[in-house]
């Protein structure tokens, strides 16, 4: 049987892929991440089952030993929308899956690529896989959309394996113990409410819109397309707007002691902020996509309940 590669299989959606293949009887998954001094990753990957991990420079220096590989789920990259090194970011996000695009393409294996609901900036022009939709507001954003501009590029042509792009929305789900400040709204909130008892909103929340996606909803977007060989690039989320306010009365009302504190919204934000997502998912479904998603009040409950296992046991 010939491996799968997993790009950043130790962070949030990397691991859970990994999770989701073990539960389908996969385990010849290679794992590329830096996990060295990270307690959290080791934790994080002793409960998952998969063949060796490797880090990042090793995996893109010894790429062409990875030959015997059906998919590359490429999930890893710098996600860190307010890191505005230039050099950084593109080496990181945009070289570094250009070198596995076409390795892949070089070998016949498919390539599913983690790209993001970023690259429409305000949506402007409406949230819909087309060039007049991408306006990026972030360096982050324009590493993303690079590569998507390259995949589109190279879908002009006849190719032979799956090339395809997912254009994540507002994923939240568990675990995301390792990703600091970029972790999702409700796992701010949790810890919030279980150190000092108040959640905390910008002002405004009511507005600020977003299209949230639980992480089982994009497990079986990812699954579709794994089972069917589509190639192309697909918005990964729900088609509905939730916001940031309702998501804090949501969780009151799971948690009915946690008081709701409004502050000011930072002025550092303020040109890079995304206030309303809605992913058109006319294009998924147009494929044969045709699972529901888990509403916003069940999701949230889900990875309340998820955390709370995991507050429990550490």
């Amino acid at each position: 049987m010939d491996n799968i590669v997993v790009t950043g299989g130790a962070g949030f959606i990397g691991s859970n892929v990994v999770k989701h293949l073990n539960r389908n009887g996969m385990s010849d998954i290679l794992i590329v991440d830096d996990i060295n001094g990270n307690i959290e990753k080791h934790k994080l990957i002793e409960k998952l089952n998969f063949k060796e991990i490797i880090g990042i420079e090793d995996f893109i220096k010894d790429i062409n030993n990875y030959k015997n590989v059906s998919n590359i789920f490429h999930q890893g990259a710098c996600s860190d929308t307010m890191n505005h090194d230039i050099k950084f970011m593109m080496e990181n996000n945009f070289e570094y899956s250009k070198k596995i695009l076409y390795h892949s393409l070089n070998n016949n294996i498919n390539f599913i690529f983690a790209s993001s609901a970023s690259v429409y900036g305000k949506g402007t022009n409406g949230f819909q896989e087309k060039s007049e939709c991408e306006k990026p507001l972030n360096i982050y954003a324009k590493s993303k959309l690079e590569v998507d501009l390259l995949i589109r590029e190279i879908l002009r042509d006849n190719i032979s394996n799956q090339v395809l792009s997912l254009r994540y929305f507002n994923v939240y789900g568990y675990p995301e113990i390792n990703k600091g400040r970029m972790a999702s709204v409700p796992f701010h909130f949790y810890n919030q409410l279980k150190q000092i008892g108040t959640i905390k909103i910008f002002e405004g929340s009511e507005n600020f819109k977003r299209d949230f996606i639980y992480i089982d909803d994009i497990l079986n977007i990812i699954n579709y397309f794994y089972k069917n060989k589509f190639s192309g690039i697909y918005n990964a989320g729900t088609g509905e707007v939730n916001s940031f306010q309702k998501m804090a009365i949501i969780t009151k009302n799971l948690y009915p002691d946690v008081n709701i504190e409004i502050i000011p919204f930072p002025d550092k934000l303020r040109k890079y902020y995304q206030e309303y997502t809605q992913a058109d998912t006319s294009q998924l479904f147009s494929t044969g996509f045709s699972e529901s998603f888990t509403t916003f009040e069940k999701g949230l409950e889900n990875y309340y309940y998820s955390l709370e296992e995991e507050h429990y046991n550490s």
